[in-house]
């Protein structure tokens, strides 16, 4: 067998060992934010959902995030139950940090996007630093150099973000996926070692711009045990493998146009 493709055999019954054991530690008390920040005047939990709200173009100078303070997040398996309504996308951060600089609650770091246009939903991105990685569909892979390859690709996952949707990350070392109501949708193996993270804060992304809601019923996360990081061998990788420019959007926000900001 091939050697990538020996890891993602041990790799996906390593996961599915894990889920057989339980869901993980659930991240909300179901009744307040206790453990969690954010701006008080755009998150509340409100029958058991934790909800985030941005109402007008106006209100949101930049994104915002509710930040988990119970600690960082190194390897783990993180199951979100989420939808958003109106026209824009919402992410799950992790291994991310602050920019207080910037304003309070602005985060950068990896994300697991929630965005209405089906090519962005469940991709490997990174908020306010490299960008896009893989879209739905792609698997990809960060050279030393921070070049971009695709190793290989499939149909990307269709789903109605609008709808609840279960979000599943599994990050171990350099390797990340992204995953779908049980359907993989991009895997991201960085070996930037100048820029990746292995460690950092986790959060839930509420979007400027265009008005909307995000609504996070369940957040369950479940250590997993830390494996060696993925080599970069260049000769062991797919014949598919192709380098690509990274990819860029013409839908930062949702899948209309972005409403203006009222003067």
């Amino acid at each position: 067998m091939h050697p990538l493709l020996l890891i993602t055999s041990s790799f996906l019954i390593l996961v599915s060992s894990f889920a057989a054991e339980g869901d993980g530690t659930s991240l909300f008390n179901g009744k307040d934010l206790t453990g969690w920040d954010g701006d008080p005047k755009l998150w509340k939990v409100e029958n058991g959902i934790v909800i985030g709200t941005n109402p007008t173009p106006e209100a949101m100078a930049n994104n915002s995030f509710l930040i988990w303070r119970g600690g960082t997040v190194k390897d783990f398996e993180l199951r979100a139950t989420v939808r958003v309504i109106g026209d824009n996308n919402s992410g799950i951060q992790y291994r991310s940090r602050e920019l207080k600089d910037v304003a309070p609650w602005v985060i950068t770091g990896y994300q697991c996007d929630i965005h209405p246009a089906i090519e962005h939903t469940g991709m490997t991105y990174e908020e306010r630093g490299r960008g896009i990685f893989g879209l739905n569909g792609k698997n990809v892979l960060l050279d030393p150099d921070g070049a971009l390859w695709q190793l290989s690709e499939h149909s990307p996952v269709k789903v109605d973000v609008s709808q609840w949707n279960e979000y599943v990350i599994v990050a171990q070392g350099n390797r990340l996926q992204h995953f779908i109501n049980g359907q993989p949708t991009s895997e991201l193996i960085d070996h930037d070692a100048a820029k990746r993270t292995l460690e950092g804060l986790l959060a839930i992304q509420l979007h400027k711009g265009n008005p909307n809601r995000v609504e996070i019923q369940e957040l369950r996360l479940k250590v997993l045990p830390e494996i060696p990081l993925v080599p970069f061998e260049p000769a062991k990788l797919p014949a598919t493998t192709t380098k690509i420019e990274k990819p860029r959007t013409s839908r930062p926000q949702g899948t209309g146009p972005v409403v203006p900001v009222k003067k």
